[in-house]
């Protein structure tokens, strides 16, 4: 069993449904609201774990009304919580609109992410431990170098989803051996993903495809499924993708896949990640 730390975001997500999205100064009548834990460190960390990693989440959530429920969605997955702390201040949000197709908009408070601004030594104890980190941009980027160097000097695999793509230091990108992002993504790091050993490209509903340090590359297809919401697929993806990298790119790839559009039959993001189970049930559908 791979163990897996993730240094990330949680978020509560106030989720809206509606059968089109408004145009700017347009009102629209809602047809749904629901409250979902999610934050994308905290929907990686619980798709690891259902996908049969054991995982520790090193973060922060606020002191207010929706810390506990953050930290129980966690504690409910089986995911450790030991190094998840709590600041002043609310806990993150993200406000998201899914329409009638399962597209979504999405607008991310940061709150308390946004004051995960050091690691203690504790945090970089279970991350030389660990054989993989995973780590996204949705807390301040010098605590994500800081993870990322601690751990590449244990050798253990610094995992990347850099999203919402910003400029990174060098330095950062240095310490990456594995980079996973969606076309759009690829396109804009093109020159910097160059230089990180591997890197997933995710294609929703076509798939995904990888290219290893010796230029080989493989594919694997979409699994077709009835999309409701895709909020929280690419999450899915990178947690079952860093849950069986030990198993090396191809097989990594196939329960990433199949995750992750498992994940958009479902409405929220951590609500609708598979079990390992759920997932190995609807790998054979795709040989």
């Amino acid at each position: 069993m791979a163990r897996i730390v993730v240094v990330g975001s949680i978020n509560m997500d106030l989720v809206t449904t509606v059968g089109r999205r408004p145009e700017p100064g347009e009102t629209v009548n809602g047809e749904g609201f629901a409250l979902v834990p999610g934050g994308k460190g905290s929907n990686q960390a619980i798709a690891a774990r259902k996908a049969g990693a054991e995982v520790e989440f090193v973060g922060a959530v606020g002191a207010d009304v929706f810390a506990d429920a953050l930290r129980g969605v966690l504690r409910d997955a089986g995911v450790g919580v030991s190094r998840l702390r709590t600041v002043d201040g609310p806990s993150g949000i993200a406000a998201i609109v899914v329409d009638g197709e399962g597209e979504n908009t999405i607008i991310v408070v940061g709150g308390a992410n946004s004051r995960m601004t050091a690691l203690e030594a504790a945090d970089l104890d279970v991350l030389a431990a660990a054989d993989v980190l995973m780590c996204q941009l949705e807390i301040p980027v010098p605590t994500v170098l800081a993870a990322a160097r601690h751990a590449h000097a244990h050798e253990t695999t610094v995992m990347l989803n850099p999203s919402p793509v910003r400029e990174l230091p060098p330095e950062l990108w240095a310490q990456i051996d594995v980079a996973v992002v969606n076309e759009g993504e690829a396109a804009q790091l093109d020159s910097v993903l160059a230089g990180v050993p591997h890197v997933i490209t995710t294609r929703g509903a076509a798939g995904a495809a990888y290219r290893g340090p010796d230029g080989s590359s493989l594919t694997h297809p979409g699994l077709r499924v009835e999309v409701v919401d895709t909020t929280g697929a690419g999450d899915t993806f990178t947690g079952a993708l860093a849950a069986h990298w030990h198993e090396g790119p191809a097989t990594a790839l196939a329960w990433a896949c199949t995750a992750g559009a498992l994940a958009t039959t479902k409405l929220g993001a951590s609500a609708a990640i598979p079990s390992r189970k759920e997932i190995e049930q609807a790998l054979p559908a795709q040989s």
